[in-house]
């Protein structure tokens, strides 16, 4: 693990206005780990402040000053995932993205409507109809390229985010990435079309249970995702 880095988190990675993406922030510090790793989140992650990267008893944490914003922990992405809707499936399904019509964070890096082509994502999963899951097609664009020509494993992590969120029946109320835990099979090519999948595990509570995943041209498996999303309290007596 890396630990005693300085990391600031761009105002161009932010989720809502104020705070970065959850899948951005969680693939920073899970690249520091060096491992398969679960991220924690336990504060919206500030933007445009140093933060540092510190290990202590085996955790690795992303801390501002003495409180910690993210914190993780081995684990190895143990999760079925679904066969992937075809290209144009997934295509026909981001057309009744519901983000279109009200999004709760219109600007967000990966799933915002307002974010123009070459700044976001621009990921928008849509229903697929009775399979209790959405899918959006992504190809992504050269800023979001490493020095090998490959995307970026913290902007694969943003990818992941994102549509499970839309996959649960919190999708247009309030709610926040809990955790988030990633695998990644292979590297993705920039300008390679891609499918992104999201689908509904469990709930618990307040607390929704989903998946994620990123395929390949041919259906091939690039990245795998379990995610935790928690719906926020709405008043006094929830």
């Amino acid at each position: 693990m890396t630990s005693g880095a300085s990391v600031i988190i761009d105002p161009r990675y932010r989720g809502p206005p104020d705070s970065g993406n959850g899948g951005y922030v969680c693939g920073v510090v899970s690249a520091a780990a060096g491992v398969p790793v679960a991220v924690r989140l336990k504060r919206p992650p500030p933007l445009n402040v140093p933060l540092e990267l510190a290990e202590a008893a085996g955790v690795l944490r992303l801390m501002q000053g003495d409180e910690v914003i993210a914190e993780a922990r081995p684990d190895p992405v143990d999760i079925d995932v679904p066969s992937p809707p075809a290209h144009a499936e997934a295509v026909a399904a981001s057309l009744g993205y519901m983000g279109f019509v009200e999004h709760v964070f219109p600007t967000c890096f990966v799933c915002g409507p307002r974010r123009p082509a070459g700044d976001g994502l621009r990921i928008f999963a849509g229903s697929l109809g009775d399979r209790r899951m959405v899918a959006a097609p992504w190809m992504p664009d050269e800023s979001l390229a490493g020095p090998d020509g490959m995307v970026r494993p913290e902007f694969l992590w943003a990818a992941l985010d994102c549509p499970g969120y839309f996959a649960t029946p919190l999708a247009g109320r309030m709610a926040l990435l809990g955790e988030l835990a990633a695998a990644i099979s292979r590297p993705v090519r920039v300008g390679e079309p891609c499918v992104v999948l999201g689908w509904r595990r469990h709930a618990e509570g307040r607390k929704h249970f989903v998946g994620t995943a990123v395929f390949g041209p041919g259906g091939e498996l690039l990245a795998r995702a379990a995610a935790t999303w928690i719906e926020l309290k709405s008043g006094p007596d929830d």
